[in-house]
């Protein structure tokens, strides 16, 4: 959401960019998404503390979802459950709303720019968000559901799932920042006709 909000200034406000989003501004952007995190997420720990689990503690994940602790409880869990409900449905649905917005500013903007290259320019630099958010929210979503909604999902595939959320998006973020960078993709292609070099010297040689 922070992102996109960016990319509204960047677009529609490129003369008050670094006027708009001071470094102050930028340290309170960070802040409230720290903020709202820890608020939203805190009472899940809270609401589980006190609550009996079954004498076998382990986590069929690879890491401490929430959803897969609640599974372990002996009583109702039925507060948890909305819970998690309602704070996913909230997080996604601001975040989306707020992105939709950006990006409908954003296209109208991008709409009344005369300039070829500037429409471009505007693209490219949308494209890499869109990409980002997809690989964030897409498997994020689809782990959220399956964990509440798909009851006869084999217990690996959430295991599979909830790794992906976790190692698919910091994973592809800095590459696909990279791509869209002159200097990375000058070394690929460097790198590319170079092998490509080795490649054809190696079949060329005759055998003794």
């Amino acid at each position: 959401m922070s992102m996109a909000f960016d990319r509204y200034v960047a677009i529609c406000e490129p003369l008050r960019y670094a006027t708009i989003l001071s470094n102050s501004r930028i340290r309170l952007i960070g802040l409230v998404s720290l903020v709202r995190a820890v608020l939203l997420i805190l009472p899940m720990p809270i609401l589980l503390q006190q609550m009996p689990f079954h004498a076998r503690h382990v986590i069929p994940t690879t890491y401490c979802e929430h959803m897969a602790v609640v599974k372990m409880v002996c009583v109702d869990t039925t507060v948890n459950r909305v819970y998690g409900l309602v704070v996913a449905l909230l997080v996604a649905g601001v975040d989306i709303s707020a992105i939709a917005s950006s990006y409908v500013l954003i296209i109208r903007a991008v709409m009344r720019l005369s300039s070829k290259e500037a429409h471009q320019k505007a693209v490219n630099t949308c494209t890499t968000h869109i990409c980002v958010m997809l690989i964030s929210y897409t498997p994020s979503l689809f782990s959220f559901l399956t964990h509440r909604f798909g009851q006869g999902i084999p217990p690996h595939v959430h295991t599979i799932l909830g790794s992906l959320y976790f190692l698919v998006p910091p994973m592809l973020n800095p590459i696909i920042y990279a791509v869209k960078t002159k200097e990375f993709r000058d070394k690929l292609t460097k790198y590319g006709c170079w092998k490509k070099k080795l490649v054809n010297i190696i079949h060329d040689q005759k055998p003794l």
